[in-house]
């Protein structure tokens, strides 16, 4: 049995984020233990929802994944607690675009048959909450609405109004927060700060969170509609049966500057003999013992660009090893870290291309092919994965592309090197993690 609810919001902006993660921290401060999911491709959130969980961030995401996973990963990821919080992604019923609200919470709250609280920013309006609410409880019956949790609430009276019309609607009210601008995670360019960036802070604030919600919410409520969620079938997700046989290390990039990483594609490594050892590029001088093979995923290269640029020994080591062939997966910020050179900072200058930051950002859903035999896939692969980045990175001559789509090539691929700007969630595509594992014992 999954005790499960969906935290969901109208838009984005109306503190779903705060609100979940600060049920997260005060469910466990009660004794309960907690899973936090986040529904969507984002890595920033679930960096909160692990602060608060003591638990590995998660994702559901029928893109990504596929909508037959999403159960079987929700089942693994929330093994062993007494319920998941899962929080939403933009609007309620906000989807990839053209395709009917596809992805959006409501679908994978449909797909989990969990019941959905609805989080609304009161803070400009009184009695139309009512009406926003009552519209949403019934623009899609499919989806139960079980609750609704005010915030931003200026004043006892304001609050007064909008309970009095909220009656009507039959939507039962879970919570009331006033505004606290004391409780927030700052944002930039791609969102809010990664946890990871603000470690001391976002730990510090914790308590403070928990004891907001508990003040505010009813938690007994939120506790007894996760537990109304019906049984749910199906075993839980798990990697290809383990590796038998000598086990290699792959140095994984972490820290500030790298902070975007699926928690399935370490599991998947370690299933296939491979053992994750971190190190942080902004610190480290030197690359694990018995290193043979690298991963660097996404996070914020740019923003830390003079500190990377500083850590020569590091650059040096990770520039020979890929020299000598060692087998290398890069995404997004790591795309950008075998770069020349971020707007002037030199970087490892593995590839032979330059990363510049732009005013304007690349975002949304891609459909993706690989058009040669490479260390991460085989020519033909297809796969679904995800773009997020405001930079431009500008190739030199003749690369062999490591992804593309609509008629656009992404990055650069060999037989020991695949890096490119797109997010692949590899619990949706295990060959990959298994073929690049296999390079790495090969290589070891």
């Amino acid at each position: 049995m999954v005790n499960r609810v969906v935290i969901a919001a109208p838009g984005s902006g109306h503190g779903k984020t705060t609100i979940a993660a600060g049920l997260m921290a005060a469910l466990r401060a009660r004794g309960l233990k907690v899973s936090g999911h986040k529904v969507g491709p984002d890595f920033i959130d679930p960096s909160y929802h692990a602060l608060a969980t003591g638990r590995p961030a998660r994702n559901l995401d029928p893109f990504l994944q596929g909508e037959d996973q999403l159960i079987p990963l929700l089942r693994h990821g929330s093994a062993g607690a007494d319920i998941a919080i899962i929080e939403g992604v933009m609007g309620l019923f906000d989807g990839a675009l053209g395709t009917e609200g596809y992805a959006s919470t409501a679908h994978v709250a449909r797909l989990l048959d969990a019941p959905v609280v609805l989080v609304v920013d009161a803070s400009a309006a009184s009695r139309s909450v009512a009406a926003t609410v009552l519209g949403f409880a019934q623009y899609d019956t499919r989806v139960r609405l079980a609750g609704v949790i005010l915030n931003k609430l200026g004043s006892q009276r304001h609050a007064d109004e909008i309970v009095t019309a909220l009656e009507a609607t039959g939507v039962p009210l879970l919570g009331t927060l006033y505004r606290n601008e004391e409780i927030h995670a700052p944002s930039r360019h791609l969102g809010l700060v990664p946890a990871a960036e603000r470690a001391s802070e976002s730990e510090r604030l914790l308590p403070e969170l928990a004891g907001w919600i508990s003040d505010g919410v009813d938690l007994g409520a939120v506790v007894q509609i996760a537990s109304s969620a019906p049984r749910l079938s199906g075993e839980p997700w798990r990697p290809p049966l383990a590796h038998e046989g000598r086990r290699s290390v792959v140095a994984v990039a972490a820290g500030p500057a790298f902070t975007f990483r699926y928690t399935e594609a370490d599991e998947l490594l370690s299933a296939a003999g491979v053992d994750v050892v971190e190190v942080d590029p902004l610190q480290d001088k030197e690359l694990p013992e018995g290193c043979a093979g690298l991963y660097f995923g996404g996070g914020f290269p740019e923003v830390h660009a003079e500190e990377l640029s500083a850590n020569v020994p590091l650059r040096t080591a990770v520039a020979r090893a890929i020299g000598d062939g060692m087998p290398v997966v890069a995404e997004c910020a790591g795309l950008l870290y075998l770069c020349q050179d971020i707007d002037g900072m030199p970087m490892t200058g593995v590839l032979d291309a330059s990363a510049t930051m732009t005013k304007r950002g690349k975002l949304g859903y891609r459909k993706a092919f690989s058009p040669a035999d490479t260390v991460l896939t085989v020519a033909g692969q297809r796969v679904t994965g995800h773009e997020f980045h405001r930079t431009i990175v500008e190739p030199g001559s003749g690369p062999t592309p490591a992804w593309g789509w609509d008629r656009t090539p992404d990055g650069f691929a060999s037989a020991s090197l695949h890096a490119s700007y797109l997010h692949v969630h590899w619990a949706g595509y295990p060959e990959l993690a298994e073929r690049f594992a296999a390079a790495v014992r090969a290589h070891g």
